[in-house]
């Protein structure tokens, strides 16, 4: 059944049916989530108390875990953009189903990306120093730095979302309003009242609200490429073997795009089987975001080649090694795995291309395409390749610097695990209380692709 065939008294009754009392293994769940997060305060309490010598971080590896977690979640926090935006400039249809759940995982995942940043900087609670505004410490922060580049983005970034995000509920605000009025529930339309800044649908409100959706979907656009491309430039405007290259800005915008389609997949689908919205979610729905997951993956797999190629076709002998350290480890003689044992980057790079180029292959089949369980695991692996791709581009290259004498290894320590488990915590908690407190579907936008309700004609 398609949307088309659905009336707008069954779109409301089952969309806002998901907001009802939840079943006790919601609670469940959410102890699960919850549990990580206590995890991830309890690991901070650690690091904090005994200092960030406690992670893994040391010379020369400066950047490590933490930094790899900011990129990953800041690339899981595209695909909102990118749905409800892009795809909503291009006029996708299959956008409608699922734009609202992305919306939301791009707010909250560049919310968990920005704790990062400042737990990387061993002192929390002084990063405020950070902000450039007049003090008596006569501080002033560079401007030329790409990391003060990554603020200005990453904070417009979170910026935008949330007012789009904010915009695009407010006709769904307004009908739990009315639920909730029709329903006698009184403190439930108090609240709803002023959220849904007193909405009442008329053809001036819906004027003013279309173009203000435009408007922001205009605006948001440019960020999609923008912001992970100045992500990008906190490695390549740095000299450093495999981070000085112009490939990273294309790389990392086609990569985000990669991971965080994948996490919305991993994140609907439950949702499309606990609750039974097959006739939302649609086989065409998942195919659709399966294609685009196709097209770039196709586009990361060429940047892995490219930078091997370029690495080579340079001729430079320290991009070279960069690229034999990176799959083979040491080399001291020409040998498959060097002259080390197996490390951390190595299993990175392994994990990364599996994940990222080969498990999405079978994709091309329409059969597995069809398959939700086969669509879910391959975009589970895609989460866990993009994750170690990152830790690839950020470990590797400080692990082997232009100085032998600068060399050092690296491997992530319980601390940074635990964090690292929390910031999952943290963000699925989010999303878990956001599914029960607001529709994670658009009930308005499902209408306009519903019959619309005509009154019955009558023969006199």
């Amino acid at each position: 059944m398609s949307e088309k065939t659905l009336t707008y008294e069954q779109i409301n009754d089952e969309l806002l049916g998901m907001l009802e009392r939840p079943h006790p293994s919601y609670f469940l769940l959410l102890l699960g989530f919850l549990l990580a997060l206590g995890l991830f305060v309890l690991s901070l309490a650690i690091q904090i108390d005994v200092g960030i010598g406690y992670s893994g971080i040391s010379h020369p590896i400066g950047w490590g875990v933490y930094i790899t977690n900011f990129v990953f979640w800041i690339g899981i926090g595209h695909a909102g953009t990118l749905i409800s935006a892009v795809f909503y400039l291009t006029r996708a249809p299959w956008r409608t189903a699922i734009y609202r759940g992305a919306e939301a995982m791009t707010v909250f995942a560049v919310m968990t990306a920005g704790l990062f940043p400042l737990l990387h900087t061993g002192r929390p609670w002084l990063a405020y120093w950070l902000i450039p505004y007049p003090n008596q410490r006569m501080l002033w922060v560079n401007f030329k730095s790409p990391l003060v580049w990554d603020v200005f983005a990453v904070s417009t970034y979170l910026t935008v979302s949330v007012l789009f995000f904010m915009i695009g509920l407010i006709p769904d605000i307004a009908i739990m309003r009315d639920d909730a009025i029709l329903k006698g529930k009184k403190l439930k339309a108090l609240i709803f009242t002023p959220l849904s800044f007193f909405w009442r649908g008329t053809n001036h409100q819906w004027l003013h609200y279309m173009r203000a959706y435009l408007i922001y979907a205009a605006i948001a656009t440019p960020l999609v490429f923008s912001v992970h491309s100045i992500v990008s430039w906190d490695f390549a405007m740095a000299t450093l073997p495999g981070w000085h290259t112009t490939i990273f800005a294309p790389y990392f915008v086609a990569g985000a795009i990669f991971s965080g389609l994948a996490m919305v997949m991993t994140v609907l689908i439950p949702m499309r089987v606990v609750f039974g919205l097959e006739k939302y979610i649609t086989d065409h729905v998942v195919q659709s975001v399966c294609r685009v997951i196709l097209f770039t993956s196709i586009i990361v797999g060429y940047a892995y080649f490219s930078e091997f190629f370029i690495g080579w076709y340079s001729g430079d002998v320290f991009e070279r090694s960069i690229f034999y350290f990176r799959p083979f480890g040491a080399m001291k003689e020409w040998t498959l795995l060097g002259d080390q044992s197996i490390g951390f980057p190595q299993v990175a790079f392994f994990l990364m291309v599996f994940c990222n180029v080969i498990a999405p292959i079978p994709l091309w089949r329409w059969k597995i395409r069809n398959n939700i369980m086969a669509v879910w695991i391959i975009c589970g692996l895609i989460n866990v390749g993009m994750w170690f791709e990152r830790f690839n581009i950020v470990g590797s290259s400080l692990q082997r610097d232009f100085l032998p004498s600068a060399w050092g290894s690296y491997w992530p320590t319980i601390i940074e695990f635990g964090i690292t488990v929390g910031s999952f915590g943290f963000f699925f908690t989010l999303f878990t209380l956001f599914s029960k407190s607001l529709p994670a579907m658009a009930i308005m936008e499902m209408k306009e692709s519903a019959h619309p309700p005509m009154r019955k004609e009558t023969h006199g």
